[in-house]
Protein backbone atom coordinates (compact mmCIF):
# COMPACT_ATOMS: atom_id res chain seq x y z
CA UNK A 1 0.00 0.00 0.00
CA UNK A 2 2.93 2.40 -1.10
CA UNK A 3 -0.16 5.40 -0.83
CA UNK A 4 -0.13 5.69 2.91
CA UNK A 5 0.80 8.45 4.49
CA UNK A 6 3.04 8.87 7.79
CA UNK A 7 0.51 10.30 10.28
CA UNK A 8 -0.02 14.06 10.50
CA UNK A 9 2.30 15.22 13.56
CA UNK A 10 -0.50 16.72 15.22
CA UNK A 11 -1.68 13.48 15.93
CA UNK A 12 1.60 12.21 16.57
CA UNK A 13 1.90 14.90 19.62
CA UNK A 14 -1.50 14.10 20.96
CA UNK A 15 -0.63 10.36 21.13
CA UNK A 16 2.80 11.08 22.86
CA UNK A 17 1.00 13.45 25.56
CA UNK A 18 -1.68 10.76 25.95
CA UNK A 19 0.92 8.00 26.47
CA UNK A 20 3.35 10.28 28.70
CA UNK A 21 0.27 11.47 31.57
CA UNK A 22 -3.30 9.38 31.01
CA UNK A 23 -1.75 6.19 30.06
CA UNK A 24 1.10 6.59 32.61
CA UNK A 25 -1.47 7.65 35.55
CA UNK A 26 -3.98 4.81 35.01
CA UNK A 27 -1.71 1.77 33.60
CA UNK A 28 -2.97 -0.83 36.12
CA UNK A 29 -6.52 -0.21 34.83
CA UNK A 30 -5.45 -0.42 31.02
CA UNK A 31 -3.87 -3.53 31.39
CA UNK A 32 -6.45 -4.93 33.05
CA UNK A 33 -9.19 -3.99 30.71
CA UNK A 34 -6.93 -5.71 27.89
CA UNK A 35 -6.23 -8.91 29.99
CA UNK A 36 -9.86 -9.68 31.27
CA UNK A 37 -11.81 -8.54 27.98
CA UNK A 38 -14.47 -6.11 27.62
CA UNK A 39 -17.79 -5.82 29.76
CA UNK A 40 -19.78 -2.68 28.53
CA UNK A 41 -23.26 -3.02 30.39
CA UNK A 42 -24.75 -0.74 27.26
CA UNK A 43 -24.43 -0.63 23.46
CA UNK A 44 -25.04 2.73 21.75
CA UNK A 45 -25.79 3.28 18.25
CA UNK A 46 -25.12 6.97 17.34
CA UNK A 47 -24.53 9.53 14.02
CA UNK A 48 -20.91 9.12 13.22
CA UNK A 49 -21.05 13.34 12.84
CA UNK A 50 -17.74 14.25 14.84
CA UNK A 51 -20.38 16.55 17.13
CA UNK A 52 -21.78 13.51 18.50
CA UNK A 53 -19.54 12.88 22.03
CA UNK A 54 -21.35 10.07 23.32
CA UNK A 55 -18.95 9.33 26.34
CA UNK A 56 -18.40 12.82 27.35
CA UNK A 57 -22.25 13.28 27.04
CA UNK A 58 -22.69 10.92 30.11
CA UNK A 59 -19.28 10.73 31.34
CA UNK A 60 -18.59 7.06 30.55
CA UNK A 61 -15.38 5.30 31.14
CA UNK A 62 -13.58 2.97 28.74
CA UNK A 63 -14.85 -0.34 28.50
CA UNK A 64 -18.43 0.76 29.97
CA UNK A 65 -20.17 1.18 26.45
CA UNK A 66 -19.74 -0.59 23.08
CA UNK A 67 -20.47 2.21 20.48
CA UNK A 68 -21.52 1.53 16.55
CA UNK A 69 -21.36 4.75 14.84
CA UNK A 70 -22.79 5.48 10.90
CA UNK A 71 -24.62 8.26 9.01
CA UNK A 72 -28.14 9.38 11.23
CA UNK A 73 -27.44 6.90 13.84
CA UNK A 74 -30.13 4.08 11.79
CA UNK A 75 -30.59 0.99 12.18
CA UNK A 76 -32.00 -1.61 9.25
CA UNK A 77 -34.52 -4.11 9.63
CA UNK A 78 -33.56 -7.94 9.91
CA UNK A 79 -32.11 -9.08 6.79
CA UNK A 80 -30.51 -12.73 7.30
CA UNK A 81 -29.24 -12.42 3.25
CA UNK A 82 -25.85 -13.27 3.42
CA UNK A 83 -24.65 -9.78 2.38
CA UNK A 84 -22.08 -7.40 4.43
CA UNK A 85 -24.28 -5.82 7.49
CA UNK A 86 -22.23 -3.77 9.32
CA UNK A 87 -24.84 -2.16 11.65
CA UNK A 88 -26.50 -6.03 12.28
CA UNK A 89 -23.38 -7.47 12.75
CA UNK A 90 -22.69 -5.17 15.57
CA UNK A 91 -26.15 -5.51 17.27
CA UNK A 92 -25.92 -9.47 17.21
CA UNK A 93 -22.31 -9.05 18.57
CA UNK A 94 -23.41 -6.93 21.69
CA UNK A 95 -27.11 -8.56 21.89
CA UNK A 96 -25.39 -12.29 21.87
CA UNK A 97 -21.91 -12.54 22.51
CA UNK A 98 -21.54 -9.02 24.85
CA UNK A 99 -24.83 -9.62 26.47
CA UNK A 100 -25.26 -5.85 27.25
CA UNK A 101 -28.16 -4.87 29.65
CA UNK A 102 -29.16 -1.93 27.46
CA UNK A 103 -29.70 -0.54 23.99
CA UNK A 104 -29.73 3.09 23.41
CA UNK A 105 -30.03 4.80 19.86
CA UNK A 106 -28.79 8.36 20.22
CA UNK A 107 -29.76 10.91 17.77
CA UNK A 108 -29.16 14.57 17.42
CA UNK A 109 -29.41 18.47 16.21
CA UNK A 110 -28.65 19.60 12.93
CA UNK A 111 -27.96 16.11 11.62
CA UNK A 112 -26.24 15.83 7.81
CA UNK A 113 -27.72 12.33 6.98
CA UNK A 114 -30.88 13.35 8.37
CA UNK A 115 -31.04 16.79 5.82
CA UNK A 116 -29.94 14.19 3.15
CA UNK A 117 -32.43 12.31 3.71
CA UNK A 118 -34.89 15.61 3.80
CA UNK A 119 -33.74 16.79 0.76
CA UNK A 120 -33.70 13.94 -1.01
CA UNK A 121 -37.16 12.47 -0.61
CA UNK A 122 -38.30 16.19 -1.75
CA UNK A 123 -36.74 15.89 -4.74
CA UNK A 124 -33.91 18.62 -3.99
CA UNK A 125 -31.17 16.06 -4.66
CA UNK A 126 -31.35 13.78 -6.90
CA UNK A 127 -27.64 12.91 -6.74
CA UNK A 128 -28.70 10.63 -3.31
CA UNK A 129 -31.21 9.02 -5.82
CA UNK A 130 -28.85 7.27 -8.29
CA UNK A 131 -28.08 3.68 -7.05
CA UNK A 132 -24.35 4.05 -6.92
CA UNK A 133 -24.86 6.59 -4.49
CA UNK A 134 -23.96 4.62 -0.66
CA UNK A 135 -25.60 7.43 1.20
CA UNK A 136 -28.87 7.42 -0.70
CA UNK A 137 -29.30 3.80 -0.40
CA UNK A 138 -28.70 3.75 3.42
CA UNK A 139 -30.64 6.67 3.77
CA UNK A 140 -33.53 4.67 2.05
CA UNK A 141 -34.46 3.35 5.69
CA UNK A 142 -35.75 6.80 6.41
CA UNK A 143 -38.02 7.16 4.01
CA UNK A 144 -41.05 6.23 5.92
CA UNK A 145 -40.43 8.80 8.73
CA UNK A 146 -40.35 11.24 5.66
CA UNK A 147 -44.06 10.33 5.07
CA UNK A 148 -44.98 10.44 8.50
CA UNK A 149 -43.57 14.01 9.23
CA UNK A 150 -45.30 15.47 6.25
CA UNK A 151 -48.31 13.80 7.21
CA UNK A 152 -47.79 16.36 10.96
CA UNK A 153 -48.25 19.45 8.06
CA UNK A 154 -45.67 21.58 10.10
CA UNK A 155 -45.30 24.24 7.43
CA UNK A 156 -41.94 24.75 8.89
CA UNK A 157 -38.70 23.12 7.70
CA UNK A 158 -36.14 23.38 10.67
CA UNK A 159 -39.33 21.67 12.52
CA UNK A 160 -39.53 19.13 10.38
CA UNK A 161 -35.98 18.67 10.20
CA UNK A 162 -36.19 17.95 13.64
CA UNK A 163 -39.26 15.65 13.86
CA UNK A 164 -37.30 13.35 10.87
CA UNK A 165 -33.96 13.32 13.14
CA UNK A 166 -36.32 11.94 16.10
CA UNK A 167 -37.72 9.76 13.59
CA UNK A 168 -34.47 8.19 12.96
CA UNK A 169 -34.25 6.90 16.48
CA UNK A 170 -37.77 5.66 16.49
CA UNK A 171 -37.80 3.55 12.96
CA UNK A 172 -34.14 2.51 14.22
CA UNK A 173 -36.12 1.19 17.60
CA UNK A 174 -38.88 -0.51 15.70
CA UNK A 175 -36.15 -2.35 13.13
CA UNK A 176 -33.99 -3.22 16.33
CA UNK A 177 -37.09 -5.18 17.79
CA UNK A 178 -37.33 -7.45 13.79
CA UNK A 179 -33.87 -8.64 15.09
CA UNK A 180 -34.84 -12.33 17.01
CA UNK A 181 -32.37 -12.00 19.24
CA UNK A 182 -33.17 -8.42 20.16
CA UNK A 183 -36.65 -9.26 20.53
CA UNK A 184 -35.79 -12.22 22.48
CA UNK A 185 -33.75 -10.50 24.97
CA UNK A 186 -36.25 -7.52 25.41
CA UNK A 187 -38.99 -10.04 25.65
CA UNK A 188 -37.36 -11.92 28.56
CA UNK A 189 -36.56 -8.75 30.29
CA UNK A 190 -32.39 -9.31 29.84
CA UNK A 191 -32.29 -6.00 27.88
CA UNK A 192 -33.94 -3.01 27.06
CA UNK A 193 -34.16 -0.16 24.50
CA UNK A 194 -34.04 3.09 25.14
CA UNK A 195 -34.16 6.16 22.07
CA UNK A 196 -32.65 9.31 22.79
CA UNK A 197 -32.17 12.74 21.20
CA UNK A 198 -29.39 15.30 21.49
CA UNK A 199 -29.69 18.81 21.07
CA UNK A 200 -25.86 19.70 20.42
CA UNK A 201 -26.35 23.48 20.82
CA UNK A 202 -28.00 23.87 24.39
CA UNK A 203 -26.48 19.63 25.61
CA UNK A 204 -29.72 18.87 26.42
CA UNK A 205 -30.95 15.30 26.45
CA UNK A 206 -34.95 13.82 25.38
CA UNK A 207 -35.76 10.65 25.50
CA UNK A 208 -38.62 8.72 23.74
CA UNK A 209 -41.55 7.76 25.84
CA UNK A 210 -42.98 4.74 24.42
CA UNK A 211 -46.96 5.48 26.13
CA UNK A 212 -47.30 8.89 24.93
CA UNK A 213 -44.99 8.91 21.67
CA UNK A 214 -43.31 11.81 22.12
CA UNK A 215 -39.43 13.04 23.25
CA UNK A 216 -39.32 14.00 27.01
CA UNK A 217 -36.73 16.12 28.33
CA UNK A 218 -34.44 14.16 30.64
Amino acid sequence: MDHAKPLPSYLVKRYQGWKATSYADNKVWYRRLAEEGQHPRAMVISCCDSRVHVTSIFGADQGEFFIHRNIANLVPPYAPDGDHHGTSATVEFAVSELKVAHLIVLGHSNCGGVHGCYDMCSGNAPELEKKSSFVGRWMDILRPGYNLVQEMDLNDEAQELQQLEKASVVISMENLMTFPFVKSAVENETMSIHGLWTDIGEGGLQHYDSESGLFVDV
